[in-house]
């Protein structure tokens, strides 16, 4: 427990230095510190035995992210997936780079890769428990900003998109998240979809 201890400091140490800040919660902090503890925390509501390594890739799932800004690639949708594909691999490397200075072996950081890259998406339970962490991040903390910017049909399509990655067990706690009024009723619409 006491390198997984030194690991999750490096990894939110990596993540302070953010120079993109979120309030959640009423406080303001490091966009991609906040989301890593944040999906940590849904990690361990939905598999309170977590893996290490499932602990690890939900803190390190988009570590210094910033680095690697959209605004590199083109503004389509081709742009986007690469975008996230080298984000990806970004954030795996740096992972392993930083599992490696905390003496765990070669299995482990792989497997923490992959997990971070979502490999077996659909097929592996443990890269599903991931992706449900991120979608409630994302719900939690991004929802209100986007639905400010979106039409309510829209935002029901992107929350039907959302909500299709996640298992049930992940639906169910989207379905307790404190929301908004319009966002919490935007959500229910796209859950009885």
């Amino acid at each position: 427990m006491e390198r997984l201890s030194r690991a999750l400091a490096a990894i939110d140490a990596a993540n302070a230095g953010d120079p993109n800040a979120i309030v959640v919660r009423g406080a303001q902090r490091p966009k991609e510190l906040t989301h890593a503890e944040l999906a940590s925390a849904w990690i361990a509501r939905l598999v309170p035995e977590a893996s290490e390594a499932l602990r690890l890739a939900a803190r390190a799932h988009h570590v210094r992210r910033w680095e690697i800004p959209r605004s590199r690639f083109p503004a389509d949708r081709a742009g986007y997936h690469r975008w996230r594909t080298t984000l990806q691999e970004h954030h795996a490397r740096i992972a392993g780079e930083i599992l490696r200075e905390q003496g765990y072996d070669d299995a482990t950081r792989a497997r923490v890769q992959d997990l971070v890259r979502k490999r077996g998406l659909g097929r592996d339970p443990e890269v599903q428990t991931v992706e449900d962490a991120l979608c409630l991040v994302f719900l939690e903390t991004q929802l209100a900003e986007i639905a400010s910017r979106m039409p309510d049909e829209k935002l029901v399509d992107v929350l039907r998109k959302t909500l299709r990655k996640m298992s049930p067990a992940a639906k169910g706690l989207a379905g307790g998240l404190e929301l908004g009024v319009r966002e919490r009723d935007l959500l229910q619409r796209a859950l009885r979809a």
